[in-house]
């Protein structure tokens, strides 16, 4: 079917398949809506008659399921094109029932959401903290990544239940995708090792320092949890791709990736019982507060910083930031840090500089699928570790 401009068009981040519905039925509209996902294979299809849903496909759901299924949709695209429909009348509920309908099978956990991780399906509960300490690995959420674009996968693999894809120790440039099973992160520690994280479809395993960086040493274990399929990436077309970025997009880069390393660090720290950054916030201020409004970015150029979360007991440092760092708010990330969920407390001799949070999001937008989703794995990967490292401090 040819589809020509579309009479409504957006993201349903910004608009959500409930706010379509009811513009769509307002002004009686007759056409077809597409929605498309990089979370989700393939094109969802609602198809209108007079403001009214009558049909839908995506995948192999047809009528009433599919357009339930495309309510869990959190994030993507959606055109509203104005034409004859000529589809089998599937569905006779009305347009305010399949709404509240579906609205309530969300609520109830019914409907599969796809989207990007929310704080919600990164979080750690106490039960699965308990279970997760006694060395239950399994029982921590399972973060999944959008669709790559498998112009970027030079080669297949496939590992069975067990198996070690990378080593704690070891040298190595490759960075895989997920493209179907679970992948189980593990950091060793003087007690054993301990689970980092839980890897599914479209998380990858590796960061930034495998390919910027040829004598890399891989800072945990990577383990095929059941049968697993993996993509090798094109290492070489992603650096060429981080070579084209302004020095200060490649300086938050860097920043986030060592704040993986560090967030691990810290959880080794506390699983072993050790507690090595009890004094550093000692004699600082707060430079930004846990749940600040202000969207402001910073990079340091002297002095330390540290980020720290509010807990009744008073501020329970996380990580340290030094020279080259970068902290604040950045629009298109959240690892479960500053501002919203952690404070910044800087040294006396704390120096910065702002950055323009508008340039970096221009960069942002202009990056490959496949570099957007190592950023976003790394982000996830970060809140995920932040709550265990909480989890272990007594906190929630």
């Amino acid at each position: 079917m040819r589809y020509g401009e579309a009479a409504l068009a957006g993201e349903l981040s910004f608009l959500g398949l409930a706010d379509v519905f009811q513009v769509l039925g307002g002004n009686n509209g007759t056409g077809t809506l597409r929605i498309t996902s990089k979370y989700a294979p393939g094109t969802g299809l609602i198809y209108f008659s007079n403001g009214n849903p009558v049909n839908a496909t995506i995948g192999s759901l047809r009528g009433i399921d599919a357009i339930y299924a495309l309510f869990g949709w959190t994030e993507g695209r959606f055109e509203f094109h104005e034409q004859e429909v000529q589809v089998e009348h599937a569905v006779n509920n009305s347009r305010m029932e399949i709404i509240l309908d579906a609205l309530r099978l969300l609520d109830d956990g019914k409907i599969p959401k796809v989207g990007p991780p929310s704080p919600e399906t990164l979080s750690v509960s106490p039960a699965e903290a308990t279970a997760w300490k006694e060395g239950k690995g399994e029982a921590l959420p399972v973060i999944k990544g959008p669709l790559i674009d498998y112009t970027y996968v030079v080669n297949e693999e496939t590992y069975h239940g067990g198996e070690t894809i990378a080593a704690e120790g070891g040298h190595g440039t490759w960075i895989w995708v997920i493209l179907e099973g679970i992948v189980r992160i593990t950091r060793e520690t003087s007690n054993g090792p301990v689970t980092i994280v839980n890897l599914g479809e479209g998380g990858i395993i590796g960061n930034l320092g495998s390919f910027l960086r040829h004598d890399h040493i891989r800072n945990a274990s990577a383990t095929a949890v059941g049968d697993v399929q993996l993509g090798v990436l094109d290492a070489e077309r992603l650096f060429s791709e981080y070579s084209c970025l302004s020095s200060k997009f490649r300086e938050f880069l860097l920043s986030l990736d060592s704040r993986l390393e560090k967030i691990s660090d810290r959880v080794v720290e506390l699983f072993t019982e050790r507690d090595k950054l009890s004094e550093l916030i000692k004699d600082k201020k707060i430079v930004i507060k846990e749940g600040s409004t202000k969207k402001d970015a910073f990079v340091i150029t002297e002095g330390q910083a540290c980020v720290a979360r509010r807990t009744p007991q008073g501020y329970f440092p996380l990580l340290a930031l030094g020279k080259g760092d970068v902290f604040g708010f950045v629009p298109f990330i959240d690892m479960g840090h500053e501002p919203r969920r952690a404070s910044v407390l800087g040294s006396k001799d704390l120096k910065v500089n702002k950055l323009d949070i508008g340039k970096l999001q221009e960069e942002y937008e202009k990056l490959s699928s496949a570099f957007k989703g190592l950023i976003e794995n790394v982000a996830s990967c970060v809140s995920v570790t932040t709550r265990l490292a909480i989890h272990l401090q007594g906190g929630k």
